[in-house]
């Protein structure tokens, strides 16, 4: 059974039309949101990074007097004065090695953070996604979801395990250390950053507009991750139908939309960015800074030690100033990270009743039920009423509306007017649990797990035992094959081993007999199997809806002749309703027959009273 596919996403963020530069705006407030929680972690990260980055000075000024302890000797003839030289060589070592430690404890002070931060985000996506009506995973694709809770996670790491620290130091050491070059004297100072201005001026040019060009590639490249995800999971369906060419195209005009952007953003942003870099790289530094400074040594104003001090500085800046650079670019990203993640965690979520109430029976009533996608009605004023213990089988062309009324009852969905009611009870007004404890389905999509036989089977009751998962598993006819399985019940499914449809199909079942539901819901599981495993899946299904209220969404007229009530659907309405019998001579119900019966003799047969369906 398909999902109904959703109303359309207004999520404001999510809106192609939404401003770049106001999603930048946006994803800086949602990723200030998100780690709202480890805040103060984080800024105990800046601080230990910011005291690691003023402490850079010390080995500078342990190296400057030093160099003044040894040039002293040198010039005066002297012994070196042993005593402070080790002095100055321990502080030139300890504070390194302290710098070091610190910076390092403010990563691992990140990192923790980062664990839990990354943790609490999980379960909260999890528990978004879960708390969703399911029509909303029509709406999302499957690669806009992966992409939110796989790499929107990781990419907000990168930024919360390591920008804080890096950031930080990165900002306050070039000012410490610059500061420290112009105390030495400040015309050495200035000559240590004299190219930075350009280098600054240029990056300003090259990257402006960066805040919206950025959110551009997210989404394009959004685009080409979702439109991959859809290729290959339907893969199957596209090969069989020969779509292989068709599918691919729409991946490769993603992905060829992507390219040209990127490659139309980067080859001048490359340019300008190396251009810009040629002023702070460490040979022109290099250069000026030691020509300046012996030119200063010529003139008495400074000492060799000093010139050299004031460049290995000069080195030191230009490192520290790109990390700063690559750091706005993170948070760029992430910020476009953060708002998708923040989209996901704000999925709305359908209201529970503060006063839940059960349902005192297990009959079904549908009362004037109106239901939209956007602007497309998919049901129009439909009052049905299903009694208990009986089975009403849903039928009509592609669009009808038949999953839409069944999935309504399991609330998918809300309707837009009117009411659907278990036992008298609207299913707006029974808590979670009790609804789903009510409500069972068997897909046509068997939709079985990555984990063993025993759990798929006991799903929605892991406390089940082994001996009621077999009992469950010999109403559906499966016990034997699974016991003939590598190992057995332990065995996990496409990991251990592959099934075949049929048998995914009597998992499936026996999944539903062990929850034990009073209503369930049926899409027809022998629509699309070879004819051995149509026979088997309807021997378990017998036992499936024995007592039970059932309801059919059918896919071929001859599989549904047995019900109690044939509902026949078309654009949103109920155009009749009956038995086999009374709707056999039923323009809708009789053309429904002539498109799904290619020999003419299989309807006379069914007429004839060959009721050939259990359900």
């Amino acid at each position: 059974m398909t999902s109904p596919t959703t109303r359309k996403n207004t999520s404001e963020h999510s809106d192609g039309g939404t401003d770049a530069a106001s999603k930048s705006k946006a994803g800086k407030a949602a990723l200030a949101q998100i780690t709202s929680s480890i805040r103060w972690w984080l800024l105990a990260g800046r601080v230990l990074s910011g005291i690691s980055a003023v402490l850079a000075i010390a080995p500078y000024v342990a190296l400057v007097n030093l160099g003044a302890v040894f040039l002293q000797a040198w010039n005066t003839g002297s012994p070196i004065d042993q005593p402070k030289a080790m002095m100055l060589l321990s502080v030139l070592i300890g504070t390194f090695t302290g710098r070091l430690c610190l910076y390092f404890l403010a990563l691992s002070i990140t990192h923790f953070a980062d664990a839990r931060m990354g943790l609490d985000l999980r379960t909260r996506l999890i528990s978004a996604l879960g708390r969703a009506p399911l029509s909303h995973f029509s709406a999302s694709t499957s690669g806009q979801i992966r992409k939110a809770v796989q790499d929107d996670t990781h990419t907000v790491h990168g930024l919360v395990a390591h920008a804080p620290v890096e950031s930080t130091s990165a900002l306050v050491m070039p000012a410490a250390l610059f500061l420290y070059a112009l105390s030495i004297d400040w015309r050495l100072g200035l000559l240590s950053v004299a190219t930075i201005p350009i280098y600054l001026l240029l990056q300003m040019l090259t990257m402006k507009g960066m805040p919206e060009k950025t959110a551009e590639m997210d989404t394009k490249l959004s685009t080409v991750s979702s439109t991959m995800v859809e290729f290959v999971s339907g893969i199957s369906v596209v090969k069989a139908f020969g779509q292989v060419g068709r599918a691919h195209r729409n991946f490769a005009r993603a992905a060829d939309d992507f390219s040209d952007f990127y490659v139309g953003w980067c080859a001048p942003l490359l340019k300008g960015s190396a251009i810009s870099m040629s002023f702070i790289a460490a040979p022109v530094m290099l250069l000026i800074n030691l020509a300046g400074g012996f030119l200063m040594v010529s003139q008495g104003w400074v000492t060799s030690v000093q010139v050299l001090a004031c460049a290995l500085i000069a080195l030191v800046l230009p490192a520290a100033i790109e990390v700063a650079g690559n750091m706005s670019w993170s948070y760029q990203v992430a910020g476009a990270a953060a708002l998708r993640l923040k989209d996901v965690l704000d999925t709305p979520v359908m209201e529970q009743s503060a006063t839940p109430r059960t349902p005192k029976g297990y009959d079904i009533r549908f009362d004037h039920v109106k239901y939209s996608y956007g602007n497309v009605l998919a049901l129009n004023d439909v009052s049905l009423s299903i009694p208990e213990g009986t089975t009403t089988a849903l039928i009509g062309p592609s669009g009808s509306g038949k999953s839409t009324l069944a999935t309504l009852v399991a609330r998918f969905a809300d309707p837009d007017e009117g009411t659907v009611r278990i036992g008298g009870v609207d299913v707006r007004d029974m808590s979670y649990d009790k609804l789903y404890s009510t409500v069972s389905f068997v897909l046509q999509d068997a939709q079985l797990l990555r984990m063993s036989v025993r759990d798929n089977i006991a799903l929605s009751r892991p406390e089940a035992s082994l001996d009621e998962v077999r009992a469950a598993a010999k109403a559906a006819n499966i016990d034997a094959e699974i016991m003939a399985l590598p190992h057995g019940y332990d065995t996990v499914i496409n990991q251990d081993v592959g099934l075949s449809g049929g048998q995914e199909h009597r998992i499936a079942i026996a999944r539903a007999l062990i929850v034990d539901a009073p209503i369930l819901i049926l899409d027809e599981a022998t629509a699309s199997v070879d004819p051995e495993s149509e026979a088997e899946i309807q021997t378990a299904l017998n036992n499936l809806v024995r007592d039970r209220t059932v309801i059919v969404i059918a896919h071929k007229p001859t599989s549904i002749v047995g019900a109690e009530q044939i509902v026949v659907l078309e654009r949103g309405q109920i155009k009749a309703c009956g038995t086999h019998d009374e709707l056999a001579d039923e323009s809708h119900y009789a053309a429904l027959w002539a498109n799904a019966q290619t020999d003419a003799s299989d309807y006379a047969a069914v007429n004839s009273g060959s009721e050939g369906v259990n359900l």
